[in-house]
């Protein structure tokens, strides 16, 4: 049976979209078969050629329950619904449909108090800090900010996917011929990331050693209210 991941939350603008993309990416790029599921009706389909993932439409209810359905007979497939933004009662009945869900948030106070009130409305969500400084200053600001407002809550945060504008290339409707390898490598950790949730294996890694898939990177969170969340 394959597993469902929704990426939801209240507050628009935090890239569910892109990560959503990004997940599906890094998921191929290690060799998991997966799906992304669009189901907000602002956004048009993208073109499936290129991808390392197939593309749905689930924009109506009755096409994202078929689509569920289908995936659920789909042995070893993963499922990534794309859930927007400002839909409280979609994230409701997506978050009934998941087996996880995650739920991005930019560097903001307005973004850590949503998600603050996301994380206690669904039990299982992971927050995952979107689009974060890269520079060393901006980081540590924002370290302080998660701490401060999100510390309870620590051990439900994915590490912070960094801000890439090579990101965007995923959203094109055709993607280029080729990627660059800092996005691949993105895609890559934050998918390892979910494959640990979930405890999935990672088939790239299984087809190349007996060991372990390899630990997630170090943190980019402070040690201490931060960690790779484990299922």
């Amino acid at each position: 049976m394959s597993r469902i991941i929704c990426v939801i939350g209240n507050k628009g603008g935090t890239g569910k979209t892109t990560l959503s993309h990004m997940l599906c990416q890094g998921l191929g790029l290690l060799g998991q078969r997966s799906a992304c599921v669009l189901t907000d009706t602002h956004r048009e389909p993208l073109a499936p050629d290129g991808r390392r993932y197939v593309t749905a439409d689930g924009r109506t209810p009755e096409a994202l329950h078929k689509i569920v359905g289908k995936l659920r007979t789909m042995e070893g497939w993963v499922g990534v619904i794309d859930g927007g933004g400002n839909r409280a009662d979609v994230d409701r009945l997506l978050d009934s449909l998941s087996d996880i869900v995650i739920v991005p948030f930019r560097d903001s106070h307005e973004d850590l108090r949503t998600t603050l009130a996301d994380l206690q409305t669904f039990p299982h969500a992971y927050g995952l800090p979107s689009q974060w400084p890269t520079n060393a200053w901006q980081r540590d600001a924002a370290d302080r900010n998660v701490a401060q407002l999100l510390g309870d809550y620590r051990d439900r945060l994915l590490q912070p996917v960094a801000s890439l504008s090579a990101s965007k290339l995923l959203l094109q409707k055709q993607i280029p011929d080729s990627l660059p390898s800092n996005l691949g490598n993105a895609c890559r950790s934050l998918a390892r990331q979910v494959l640990e949730i979930l405890e999935i294996g990672d088939a790239e890694a299984d087809r190349h050693t007996a060991q372990p898939t390899a630990a997630i990177p170090a943190a980019a969170l402070p040690q201490g209210y931060a960690s790779a969340a484990r299922h």
